[in-house]
């Protein structure tokens, strides 16, 4: 049987995976989206296209774009 799992982002809109009985910890909340582990892994690739942080772009682009 495959473990089912969650996606999981936080308020810097990083990624990440949990299994799905757990609950996410402080900071983070469910996507809605639950798979297998792989699964899951290749829906945070399509869908996590920036690594970096959200505080980061928009400094970047107040900024007038990435440094």
């Amino acid at each position: 049987m495959t473990e089912r799992h969650q996606v999981v982002v936080n308020d810097e809109d990083q990624y990440s995976l949990l299994p799905f009985d757990r609950q996410p910890p402080d900071g983070w909340r469910a996507t809605g989206f639950t798979g297998g582990r792989q699964e899951c892994l290749d829906h945070i690739d399509q869908i996590w296209t920036d690594m970096r942080p959200r505080s980061v772009r928009l400094r970047q682009d107040a900024d007038g774009g990435a440094r």
